[in-house]
């Protein structure tokens, strides 16, 4: 079992305050894969000491210092990418292939993302009439908080920006899949990032959550995670007046139009909705299908749910692993038996494990059909393989179901019309819209509307995050 109980602080690894031990768990295998430490407000605030001293430093360095930065990390993450794999499917049971393929690779891309932003960013323009000097400027030292997820996917997305703007910074990773972020300090360390500017401190909510949102001496939070935490992070930050980036929970709809190539168009929906095991926050969870081909789409995904692949992710291939936990394990169960309850129609799926998976915390791939936007099953993150499906009328009544949901995080549109896909897409409620399957890159903004969260993550819009503007006049 792996000893991870240091914390990082001011450029050296530190043993812990007060020693709090707590086991991570490997979700396949319902085994401890490692012992880590959780921290209390001293060792917060030791964490902060450190990075208020470095900022004033890290502050002035130029653009030219930060890009040298960046690119090292970057070519220090490429070289041990195999030991980012083997920690994600160790901590969150990622099967290897995502993990190579989706998971790992996301660091990469938004220190590149960030990088191309960086050497592109303004730091000092005139004003619209001239009279003006704008400028950019580092917001201070900012406390990252990222869940368990996409591990190292929000741990860059957070970490790069700040790093970019000049910030120094305290990271909390989940303390349920810490061993990412651990091996992403050690890859800061051997890239040269001056002592201070880069702090981890492992923790739950209650002990180093709140020691962070609430630290006089913390300029920023940015944190991602369900939106009952991030109400919580915003009440500890109200009393500084401190920066608060939220990107929180999601019911994501996916309109699924008549006139769409309907056999792809299903397993598409099949496949974002179960990826990573559900545990996705854009996920199209909420499958809307236009009500004459209700029943022929309704067969399809039961027929696509039901060829889902569920398995062990030591292992390569197209499957998908557990859920995180068994706290997660039976969340998920209850969510399907009120959907039976509340008499959905189970299309796929349902209660319990799959077949000759009685170890580790799998959930069976599960398809829902007559949902109703009002049940809780439309409502509720279930944040699982769980799929609800609604049927529309018409083009107006789709965007009034997706729209109704107090989340905006993101919204799927799949038709054969060019012209309907752009004119219902303006009118959805969410922070980003995928047509017919796009993907988009890493340097276009991710967040949200309404309980989704604020702020904008990914590129420049997160480098902007990270940044004040001064204005110098006369």
């Amino acid at each position: 079992m792996l000893d991870k109980r240091q914390f990082y602080i001011n450029g050296a690894w530190v043993a812990p305050v007060m020693p709090n031990d707590l086991e991570v768990i490997n979700p396949a295998t319902e085994q401890p894969v490692a012992v880590i430490s959780l921290g209390n407000a001293e060792d917060v605030d030791k964490a902060v000491s450190a990075a208020r001293a470095a900022f004033e430093m890290f502050s002035e360095t130029s653009v030219e210092e930060r890009v040298t930065l960046l690119e090292r990390i970057i070519s220090i993450c490429d070289r041990r990418a195999p030991e980012m794999d083997e920690a994600i499917r160790l901590e969150m049971g990622a099967p290897k292939t995502f993990a190579n393929e989706q998971q790992t690779p996301a660091a990469t891309g938004h220190l590149q993302a960030t990088l191309e932003a960086l050497k592109s960013h303004s730091f000092e323009r005139k004003s619209p009439r001239g009279g003006s000097l704008l400028r950019s400027e580092p917001i201070g030292v900012c406390g990252l908080i990222t869940p368990w997820n996409w591990p190292i996917n929000q741990i860059a997305a957070k970490v790069a920006p700040a790093l970019a703007a000049g910030c120094t910074m305290i990271l909390k990773p989940s303390e349920v899949a810490p061993l990412s972020a651990l091996l992403f300090a050690e890859i800061l360390h051997e890239a040269g990032c001056p002592a201070g500017v880069f702090n981890l401190v492992n923790g739950d909510g209650p002990g180093v959550g709140m020691a962070l949102s609430s630290h006089p001496d913390i300029d920023m939070i940015s944190f991602t995670g369900s939106t009952r935490a991030g109400i919580s992070v915003s009440q500890n930050a109200a009393p500084t007046i401190k920066r608060v980036a939220l990107e929180l929970g999601g019911k994501s709809p996916n309109i699924l139009f008549a006139d769409a190539d309907l056999e792809s168009a299903v397993q598409f929906s099949i496949s974002s909705c179960f990826s990573n095991s559900g545990q996705s926050c854009d996920a199209p969870t909420r499958l809307l299908v236009e009500r004459s081909v209700y029943d022929k789409v309704t067969a399809l995904a039961g027929e696509a749910a039901g060829n889902t692949q569920v398995g062990d992710p030591a292992e390569t291939g197209d499957h998908i692993g557990p859920v995180i936990s068994d706290r997660q394990y039976q969340t998920i169960q209850s969510h399907i038996e009120r959907g039976l309850a509340s008499g959905a129609r189970l299309v796929a799926g349902g209660p319990g494990k799959p077949e000759g998976l009685e170890t580790g915390y799998y959930v069976r791939p599960t398809v829902f059909a007559d949902v109703t936007n009002e049940m809780p099953l439309a409502q509720n993150e279930i944040f699982g393989p769980v799929l609800v499906m609604i049927p529309f009328e018409s083009e107006e009544d789709a965007i009034s179901i997706a729209n109704d949901t107090p989340y905006g995080l993101a919204a799927y549109v799949q038709t054969g019309d060019p012209e309907r896909a752009k004119r219902v897409s303006r009118k959805l409620r969410a922070g980003s819209v995928y047509i017919n399957g796009a993907s988009p890159d890493w340097d276009v903004p991710f967040g949200g509307y309404k309980q989704s969260g604020n702020g904008r993550e990914y590129g420049q819009f997160g480098l902007e995050d990270f940044l004040e503007l001064k204005a110098i006049t006369g």
